[in-house]
């Protein structure tokens, strides 16, 4: 009898590492004989013209949320382990808060997998709203040793299942010569800190006066940043938007230096994907970043809001281009411990374990 699990996660209509984790998760346990795997969106879609309410504000919020309910309702009852993605904060509360319990309504085995670097903060500052609801999961997957880490300081056990880097569908080039051109492929939040990327870059370019930055993503600080830009009198400054996944990998085909200056983290996919690529990265160290890049090694880790010296290594990386090479194929080897075949076993095993305990 095939192993039945529920995916609850957002979907690619909220584009984010949450997002294309639990495609790849459905999609790859779709082959696997032994699991009968659905997926049940966060933010399903309205039927017919009922989807216009989505369009309203505040509409959109409970209108979306009644529906996410009733398909819970519905649909986890059908299933032996509920695999519920999590973010933080409000978000934790709309999204993986309804989906735990209704699974334990209905006595399902539930596997909370808790992504985001605020983790710390949350878990402080929400403590009563949130341990509670924790402690009803049968079973909590984080995708570092950082979160581990950090869940363990609230004497709570998780286990560390690494996201899924599909090594196929992004090609490897080594850059025997560094061209100027520069990515930043993060959400325009203020957490991850594009602000200090162009600041950075601006420094750069006084250095190199023909180099590029292309700014991938969107976000609540576009406007500011774009602001910024212009104040910092930056040129051949492209800011892309927002881009679908299946896009992504033409921008780190394009580019020759990745720059990362988040502020709080936990195991970014941008980073494993530039690696995937052969793409230098320089980035902060915030949160759990310094598990999967060693400084000098696999990439250039500079401090947090420090601007400088991340502009500093990026111009090192330029002017040294043997050293480029060396880390990009240490960080392409980085990746295979992300890769399906090695992660598939963890999920199973974890899923299987957890069935067992119900019988």
């Amino acid at each position: 009898m095939s192993l039945r699990v529920l995916i609850v996660a957002a979907s690619l209509d909220i584009l984010g590492g949450q997002a294309v984790q639990a495609e790849r998760l459905v999609r790859h346990l779709e082959q696997e004989p032994s699991v009968e795997v659905s997926f049940l969106p966060i933010n399903p879609r309205l039927p017919g013209k009922l989807r216009k309410l989505q369009s309203i504000k505040y509409v959109r919020t409970l209108t979306t949320s009644i529906l996410y309910c009733l398909n819970l309702l519905r649909e986890v009852r059908k299933y032996d382990v509920i695999h519920i993605f999590s973010a933080s904060y409000l978000s934790f509360l709309i999204a993986p808060t309804p989906a735990i319990l209704v699974s334990k309504l209905y006595g399902r085995k539930i596997v909370l997998n808790y992504h985001s670097g605020e983790a710390e903060d949350h878990l402080r500052r929400w403590r009563r709203s949130t341990i509670p609801i924790l402690k009803f999961a049968d079973a909590i997957a984080v995708p570092s040793e950082y979160l581990v880490r950090v869940f363990a300081g609230f004497g709570i056990e998780a286990t560390p299942i690494f996201n899924i880097i599909e090594l196929d569908k992004f090609s490897f080039r080594e850059r025997m010569q560094l061209r100027p051109i520069f990515l930043s492929n993060r959400n325009l939040e203020a957490h991850y800190g594009v602000d200090s990327v162009l600041r950075a870059f601006a420094l750069i370019q006084r250095q190199v006066p023909d180099a590029w930055l292309t700014v991938v993503g969107d976000g609540r600080q576009r406007q500011a940043l774009e602001r910024l830009a212009t104040e910092l009198n930056l040129k051949q400054t492209l800011f892309a938007g927002r881009v679908e996944h299946e896009e992504i990998h033409r921008h780190y085909s394009n580019a020759d230096v990745f720059l990362n200056a988040s502020r709080i983290d936990n195991q970014p996919l941008s980073i494993l994907e530039a690696f995937a690529c052969g793409l230098p990265v320089v980035t902060t160290n915030a949160g759990g970043i310094p598990d999967i890049v060693t400084d000098g090694e696999t990439g250039f880790v500079v401090a947090v809001d420090d601007h400088q010296a991340l502009a500093h290594r990026a111009l090192e990386l330029l002017s040294d281009c043997n050293q480029a090479v060396t880390m990009t194929r240490q960080a392409r080897e980085e990746c295979r411990q992300y890769t399906w075949a090695v992660v598939c076993g963890r999920w199973l095993g974890l899923y299987r374990k957890l069935a067992e305990k119900s019988r």
